[in-house]
């Protein structure tokens, strides 16, 4: 075997056979060949990790790389650093881009960019409506031809429910993944933060659950008579982990991820007119955060995903009202995951794998999520016991946009692998 790396001694946490415990991997050829305590091989290069925890590679499902047409903002390369240094080995991309994406060989330029110009895998997720216009459907045949995995409208929802029912069906009969941003419209009237006592102490027009909630209850029944296979992005509500609970209930593919931000954070941390705490949906409620990491627990909610958003600074710096929507979150889910569900026993570890690996590459059914013999070699290696504190200056990303500036937090990421090649690794000083 040529160019072998040998991880010696790791703390394996392993979603897909269930395995937590010391041992070595032994990579080749961009894939795991095996697996073991003590592996009796040499190697072109080991790794000492004793002191760090070994997961497959992160999969996030929800990733806005802002290319084409707002690369000031973001590009494939720098995305693709800053979730390398985040433990991301793979990201699904968002189409609401400029121009959308919406045909094949508008999808063919990301993933083709990608291929030359990104250290981690990346998927595109195509629109369900040409331009994103929610009036006709994208050629939806055409695109899953090409292999594309997903479909979406994010940043908004499709407001017709008789074109979602169509979509749905056409997709279903493809089985094709939808990644439904759920939010009515006609409800939102302006609103730039939840509707409660803290938007009325801010003085700025509020977001009812309700926006959230009529879509996600809308969607999940039009799955339930489609079939489709409906992924929830971005859930903020406790209306909305009750949707997908009682829709698993009754046997809807329906699955569901929640951001860092919105099991960490509510509407009463905004501490004044930051933008940096504007995202859509918005920071909820006590109830609501606490409704989410139940939902996580108890498996109802699938995955952690980031919905990372990058802006300027000058745009962040117009205050709620004027500036957009969205923070950035690829290179600190893992450390805000860890020290706010794993390290107060609200999650495990197995269970964060689970919800930031192994669900996520399985619900977009990519290579990943797994430490198997056999497995492509996407890992990462993290030092849990490393505290640092959040500073936005020092991320990969073009975006510093972000509420977690000075926040202390657990978990460094020390390594990340992709197809056997270390695509991050933290320098010691």
């Amino acid at each position: 075997m040529g160019n072998t790396l040998l991880i010696k001694g790791g703390y394996i946490v392993d979603p897909d056979t269930r395995f937590e415990g010391r041992g070595d991997l032994l990579i080749a050829d961009g894939v795991i060949r095996d697996v073991g305590a003590d592996l009796p091989v040499e190697a072109d290069r080991v790794i000492d990790a004793s002191a760090l925890t070994v997961f497959p590679g992160l999969v996030d499902l929800h990733v806005h790389l802002r290319d084409p047409g707002q690369t000031y903002k973001e590009d494939i390369t720098t995305a693709s650093m800053a979730a390398a240094r985040g433990g991301v080995t793979s990201m699904l991309a968002m189409p609401n881009t400029n121009p959308p994406m919406d045909a094949v060989q508008r999808i063919e330029y990301v993933t083709g960019k990608a291929r030359t110009d990104a250290c981690v895998r990346i998927y595109q997720a195509a629109s369900i409506t040409k331009e994103m216009a929610g009036e006709t459907l994208t050629d939806i045949e055409a695109i899953i031809g090409s292999g594309c995995k997903a479909f979406s409208e994010d940043g908004k929802s499709v407001m017709s429910a008789a074109l979602m029912y169509d979509a749905m069906k056409r997709i279903a009969a493809m089985d094709g993944l939808i990644c439904d941003h759920c939010e009515d419209i006609t409800m939102v009237r302006g609103g730039v933060m939840n509707e409660d006592a803290s938007a009325v102490r801010l003085g700025l027009p509020g977001i009812p659950n309700a926006v959230e909630d009529v879509i996600a209850a809308r969607d999940a029944l039009l799955a339930a008579s489609t079939g489709a296979r409906l992924h929830l992005c971005h859930c903020s509500t406790k209306g909305s982990v009750a949707i997908v609970s009682d829709a698993k209930r009754d046997g809807v593919k329906i699955t569901a991820e929640v951001c860092p931000h919105h099991f960490i954070l509510t509407s009463d941390d905004i501490p004044c007119d930051d933008a940096n705490y504007k995202m859509n949906p918005p920071l909820r409620t006590k109830q609501d955060v606490e409704a989410l990491r139940k939902g996580l627990r108890d498996g109802t909610i699938d995955c952690i995903s980031t919905d990372h958003a990058p802006h300027a600074a000058e745009e962040k710096s117009k205050g709620f009202l004027r500036a957009p929507f969205g923070i950035v979150g690829l290179e600190t889910s893992a450390a805000l995951t860890y020290t706010e569900l794993v390290k107060p026993g609200i999650l495990t570890l197995m269970q964060m794998a689970e919800k930031m690996s192994g669900n996520p590459a399985r619900i977009l059914r990519v290579p990943g999520g797994s430490l198997r013999a056999g497995a492509p070699a996407d890992l990462a290696l993290f030092d849990f016991n490393a505290e640092w504190k959040i500073d936005p200056a020092a991320f990969a990303s073009k975006g510093k946009n972000t509420p977690f500036a000075g926040r202390s937090v657990f978990g460094k990421t020390m390594y990340t692998i992709v197809g056997g090649r270390i695509a991050w690794e933290r320098r010691i000083k």
